[in-house]
């Protein structure tokens, strides 16, 4: 049966600057305020909106075809949506996949997050790449009332992620050990049932993904809360530490996360970084991290990779980034984005000290860059028979 359009619109999204876009609104009710971003993937908006580095954001896809594949627990990167809310051109098909277990609209209502369909999707991505990420208010009102004013003074009012530290309300409450390999058809998920590595991984927001890869190339991970001390570390007795990836603004979570670092880096331990344990890695290193503009949110970003000169393409999430001339002497820049020459790399000269800003994990997008966790598992290796 065709569905009779609603007399009014349900949702609204009000944007600082006075901007208010009208649609449909899905998901839960009530209203929420967040960064507004934009995401270019064409597939994986669950892994998306479950990705703990949203926090504090409301995600724009800029892909029409949001719901079409559904929701099932298998793919969630963390145990519900951390998107603040989400933002599509159209009304959310219905699902036509094998895997689905539930209806995106009944995942967003069970779940709590706010949606709004029917949007001008390229217009507001255009106005985000433009003007930078505004702050937003987005609501869901099925008798489609607003207080429009409220709506705006509200986000005019949201302090930003400028100065704000998320990793603390989206890390783990505390330790715990992870075995659980990459997905393989018809099995599923897999278990490390012979590693060779002792791997600590440092939640700043850790997605699942991330723990299968390094759990797939061999290690026994121990994950450990953001807030962790390098006694607490140390006391695994790692052959590795992990930096895993994470929301909110570098310099705010580097105040307790940077001496845990620096006190790392004293040892001769493998290190590898992620997104924001890449920007973790750099502050630690003595180098700044800025707000960009947009930042960058997608699937289909080129990344050069200085030491080998070749390009791959990349999964990305991160509105902050390092700024490569503040690195200091001997640690080199090893990966910069092709769409605006921002760093995505950087590894310690003739240590085991690496880190990237996209997501070699690729959860969702291509997987040109997952040697990266071979080469964590090489240097372990290496330490152990030096």
């Amino acid at each position: 049966m065709a569905q009779t359009a609603p007399s009014k619109p349900t949702a609204c999204l009000a944007l600082a600057d006075g901007t208010v876009f009208y649609g449909i609104g899905f998901g839960a009710t009530g209203q929420t305020v967040a960064e507004l971003c934009f995401n270019t993937a064409m597939t994986g908006y669950q892994e998306i909106m479950t990705d703990p580095s949203y926090a504090g954001q409301i995600v724009t896809f800029t892909f029409p075809h949001i719901g079409n594949v559904g929701v099932n627990p298998e793919d969630d990167e963390t145990g519900d949506p951390v998107a603040a809310g989400m933002v599509v051109k159209w009304d959310p098909t219905l699902a036509s996949n094998w895997r689905t277990t539930e209806e995106l609209k009944a995942w967003l209502t069970r779940t709590g997050r706010i949606a709004i369909g029917g949007v001008d999707t390229r217009r507001l991505t255009r106005a985000i790449r433009q003007q930078g990420a505004p702050h937003v208010a987005l609501a869901h009102d099925p008798e489609g009332n607003f207080d429009i004013e409220a709506l705006v003074a509200a986000a005019r009012n949201w302090p930003g992620l400028e100065g704000m530290d998320l990793a603390k309300d989206v890390t783990c409450a505390q330790s715990y050990r992870w075995d659980e390999m990459r997905w393989a058809w018809p099995d599923g998920f897999p278990r490390q049932e012979a590693p060779k590595h002792k791997v600590v991984a440092v939640d700043f927001g850790a997605k699942r993904n991330i723990l299968r890869c390094l759990a797939s190339v061999g290690c026994d991970v121990t994950v450990l809360p953001a807030t962790a001390t390098s006694e607490e570390v140390l006391a695994h007795n790692p052959d590795g530490v992990f930096l895993s990836n994470g929301p909110g603004d570098p310099a705010a979570t580097g105040e307790y996360a940077v001496p845990m670092i620096q006190d790392i880096l004293k040892t001769d331990l493998p290190v590898f970084g992620i997104c924001l344990g890449h920007q973790m890695l750099a502050l630690a290193l003595g180098a700044k991290t800025v707000k960009m503009n947009h930042g960058h949110h997608g699937a289909n970003h080129p990344v050069k990779d200085y030491e080998t000169g070749k390009v791959e393409i990349t999964s990305m999430n991160h509105g902050f980034a390092v700024d490569a001339q503040t690195l200091p002497e001997g640690v080199k820049e090893t990966h910069v984005s092709l769409f605006d020459g921002s760093n995505c790399g950087i590894r310690i000269a003739d240590r085991p000290v690496y880190s990237v800003q996209h997501h070699p994990e690729a959860s969702p997008g291509p997987q040109d860059s997952f040697y990266l966790f071979e080469r964590f598992a090489s240097a372990m290796d290496a330490r152990k028979s030096a």
